[in-house]
């Protein structure tokens, strides 16, 4: 009997490895981005750019545009680098992202922001702000994948 038993439970050892062994977990993974965004504006900012993600050894470029509503008063380009976090497919960076952020640019100066969208990716980005801007404006940003 005690043999029986400690085959069964030998054979369901080896049947959930198996299980556990054939199954593909979903796993996200991390892109590197690059974007260049200018905006200007007053009061009401709108921008635009263009980035590049590098994902899986590809790279792959995209359009970014927005705008922001509240006091946005200036003109200034940012130069952004950093990481896109929880990319199952390079699609997936597409979308809608919003922020609540404050920033402020005289000349030259550090900028950097956190993003998510729908899809749970999150863009980590700093750079360097060039310009004349100051801003705390809720801002949207919409990717498109070119």
């Amino acid at each position: 009997m005690r043999k029986n038993l400690q085959a069964l439970v030998c054979a369901a050892v080896l049947a959930l490895m198996g299980v556990v062994g054939l199954s593909t977990a979903s796993r996200a993974e991390t892109g590197a981005v690059r974007v260049v965004f200018t905006k200007g504006g007053f009061i009401l900012g709108i921008g635009g750019g263009r980035g590049v993600l590098t994902f899986r050894g590809h790279q792959y470029p995209f359009a970014v545009s927005g705008m922001s509503f509240g006091a946005t008063i200036g003109a200034s380009t940012i130069d952004l680098v950093g990481r896109a976090r929880n990319l199952r497919t390079a699609g997936d960076l597409a979308g809608t992202y919003s922020a609540l952020g404050a920033g402020a640019a005289i000349a030259g100066g550090a900028g950097g922001v956190v993003l998510q969208n729908a899809r749970g990716v999150v863009l980590e980005l700093h750079g360097v702000k060039v310009g004349l801007e100051l801003s705390a404006a809720v801002s949207g940003v919409t990717i498109t994948m070119q």
